[in-house]
């Protein structure tokens, strides 16, 4: 009864479809039994996002089940509302028991009723497949009931707790395995006398996420277009092109929706659970972010709950939300419409891995996007961006938050950029690129910041405030990957264009000049370096006033190229000044303080005291990985002054053994080729030496 969907053409016998045979064919005393003499077992309930191909799982189950003789009923019902199930139950009444099909209510119970388990009666093994159920209140009373002979087999997106309440159990369908995903490419090809390659087809179905219902379109396309996987790529790279752009114009196996629609049902539902209204907002939030994992911290922000908020009030029309006139939504609210799309198969969400703890397949986020238009998208883009900077941590203690923001700046970028450069630059860029190179990765922040000053070149223009400060990022991290004369010249060049464009007494501009005099002294000029930072720090004072942090920074600057034109002992009293001030103006902990801590520690052992470095030392160490964590590229640092002067004060062997031990930190957390990872491997082979 009913009709059982036809096999798909890129039918995969995949690893579930084997793993729910067996399931369903055991019972709980452990022997396969063909639905015979086994305890009471209500059925199997098939969760999982749209496309991943429940229904096709469940139609083969089926149809086995039949042909090999182990059901004598089987009841397929498109369980898509409270009264297609009603209705497919009264059918089978009509059928089986001859019931009046005219009262669809009475006949529905009846059929209920013939299969409970019957004293003395000869057993009737029996099958009901209740196919793409969108709603668990839909079967409040209209569930089969439990038996030793009969199974229930449903297939929803809905993971809900009603789903499988009772003694039903979930059974979760994913995406296809990579083999599996190239299978059905090639076969339903090969049905067409079409032979791509291997690795090009391995490429496509990454790219369409290994989601069955997109491989069998894409492979339609293919066939219908006459294109190959390649020119496919394109078509889904290309921004102005829609997923609607991507089927063929007759969907194959009957299938009922595009690949484009296949998920707008879900959004619809989602969007009426608790907090109504907010799951589609949510949902547009994380499509512009990496699909591979959300930080909850990034969507339970405070410009996320803003966004939201102006989302429901109808507020904002411009690249920013107006004021709301009711207060944001709450963490909670956040939270609990995550757990709404979750419970819809549009994400999967994760509290207990909070780094990544929001998942969306990348085609529900293209399809997502697709749906925005260009005003919703611009003002999409920026609340995101928003949300990154503000869980953004000041200090990167924890380096896998730090990635995991870095690949949602990226992906955000990826999709978005044009927006992210309305009216200007995002903040959140240059923080991507800064936090690559506060990591260890100057080589990486260099790459990122020339990519992004061709970039801001592009949007904004070659004299825009935002590209000074790009190139001006570019080059220092020039400088940081160890070309110091490239930085010179960069920063050289650069310094009469923000002159010009911002003025000689804008923060900018003295940090120019700041740098470049740095470059020179790291070039080998550090009397010079030290005359230019005098400069700089006199003009800082005045522009900014003594207590700035720029202009501390200037003075600590200062004293080091002091002590590097061989006045040690003037380079330690300027530092131990500096201690006190930096303490005073921005805390005992600041990493600043920190840094300045950490070069007294350098002067006095410079100075000719090598036991009071290596205390000095310890206690930066102990502070360092105190505030900034033991992996930070600072604390390595820390770790390996502190085993050097732990040399020089005599004890070679001690050195060694910390060298040795920070090594292995520091390959860890640098990589095996890193210059710090070099390094440390040369003081080790120095002191092992000693």
């Amino acid at each position: 009864m009913g009709v059982i969907p036809p096999r798909a053409g890129c039918f995969q016998d995949r690893v579930e479809a084997v793993r729910l045979r067996e399931e369903l064919m055991t019972g709980a005393n452990g022997q396969a039994d063909a639905l015979a003499g086994q305890d009471a077992v209500r059925g199997r309930v098939l969760v999982g996002m749209g496309g991943v191909g429940k229904t096709q799982l469940a139609a083969d189950h089926a149809r086995r089940a039949w042909r090999s003789g182990e059901l004598d009923v089987l009841v397929w019902i498109t369980a898509t509302s409270a009264s297609a199930i009603t209705s497919g139950y009264a059918q089978a009444a009509a059928e089986i028991l001859g019931t009046d099909p005219a009262d669809p209510g009475t006949a529905a119970a009846s059929f209920l009723a013939w299969l409970e388990p019957k004293h003395g009666a000869p057993p009737c093994r029996w099958l009901v497949v209740l196919d793409d159920v969108a709603d668990p209140a839909d079967l409040r009373g209209l569930w089969p009931p439990a038996g030793p002979h009969g199974r229930t087999l449903a297939t929803t997106r809905r993971r809900d707790t009603a789903m499988t309440a009772g003694g039903r159990s979930p059974f979760e369908v994913g995406l296809f395995t990579p083999a599996e995903a190239l299978a059905c490419l090639a076969t339903t090809l090969a049905a067409h006398d079409r032979h791509e390659p291997d690795d090009q087809l391995a490429e496509l179905a990454e790219e369409l996420g290994r989601l069955p219902l997109a491989l069998s379109q894409a492979a339609a396309y293919l066939i219908d277009v006459g294109v190959g996987p390649a020119a496919y790529r394109a078509l889904l790279a290309d921004r102005s092109a829609t997923l609607a752009d991507a089927v063929p114009d007759v969907l194959p196996d009957d299938q009922p929706l595009s690949l484009a629609a296949a998920w707008s049902l879900s959004v619809d539902r989602a969007d009426t659970l608790l907090p109504r209204g907010v799951a589609r907002p949510m949902l547009q939030l994380a499509s512009l972010l990496d699909a591979n994992g959300v930080p909850e911290a990034v969507l339970t922000s405070g410009p996320a709950l803003t966004h939201l908020t102006a989302h429901l009030t109808g507020t904002g029309t411009g690249p920013h939300p107006a004021e709301e006139q009711q207060p944001p939504l709450s963490t909670r609210d956040a939270v609990r419409s995550l757990r709404a799309l979750h419970r819809l198969s549009l994400v999967d969400h994760t509290p207990e891995t909070p780094h990544q703890a929001v998942r969306v397949h990348q085609l529900v986020q293209r399809a997502v996007r697709d749906g925005l238009t260009p005003g919703r998208y611009d003002r999409t883009a920026h609340a995101a961006a928003d949300a990154l900077r503000a869980a953004w941590p000041a200090v990167e203690r924890d380096t896998a938050l730090a990635q995991a923001l870095r690949a949602n700046a990226a992906a955000l970028t990826a999709c978005a950029e044009e927006a992210l450069y309305r009216p200007a630059a995002h903040a959140v860029l240059y923080r991507a690129g800064t936090s690559l190179g506060e990591a260890g990765q100057a080589d990486a922040a260099r790459d990122y910041y020339r990519r992004l000053t061709t970039t801001a070149c592009r949007h904004l223009g070659e004299d825009h405030p935002d590209t000074l400060v790009t190139r001006h990022s570019l080059a220092y991290w020039q400088g940081k990957a160890g070309d110091t004369a490239g930085a010179a010249a960069a920063t050289a060049d650069l310094l009469p264009h923000l002159v010009r464009v911002l003025g000689r007494d804008h923060p900018d501009t003295l940090t120019a000049r700041h740098n470049l005099a740095w470059w020179h002294g790291e070039s080998g000029d550090a009397a010079g370096a030290a005359a230019a930072f005098a400069d700089v720090l006199a003009d800082r004072v005045r522009v900014l006033g003594p207590d700035h942090p720029d202009t501390l920074t200037a003075r600590g600057n200062q004293a080091w190229w002091q002590g590097e034109s061989g006045d040690p002992d003037g380079a330690l009293a300027a530092f131990a000044e500096l201690v006190t001030d930096r303490t005073r103006v921005l805390g005992p902990d600041h990493p600043r303080t920190l840094d300045a801590r950490h070069s007294h520690a350098h002067w006095r052992g410079q100075a000719g005291d090598a036991d009071e470095a290596v205390s000095a030392f310890a206690d930066v160490v102990a502070a360092r990985m105190r505030v900034l964590g033991p992996d930070h590229p600072d604390t390595l640092t820390a770790r390996r002054n502190l085993a050097w002067w732990q040399g020089e004060s005599g004890d070679p062997a001690g050195a060694a053994a910390a060298f040795a031990e920070l090594l292995t930190d520091v390959a860890r957390v640098l990589g095996p080729d890193h210059p710090d990872t070099l390094t440390t491997r040369r003081c080790l082979a120095d002191r092992r030496e000693e």
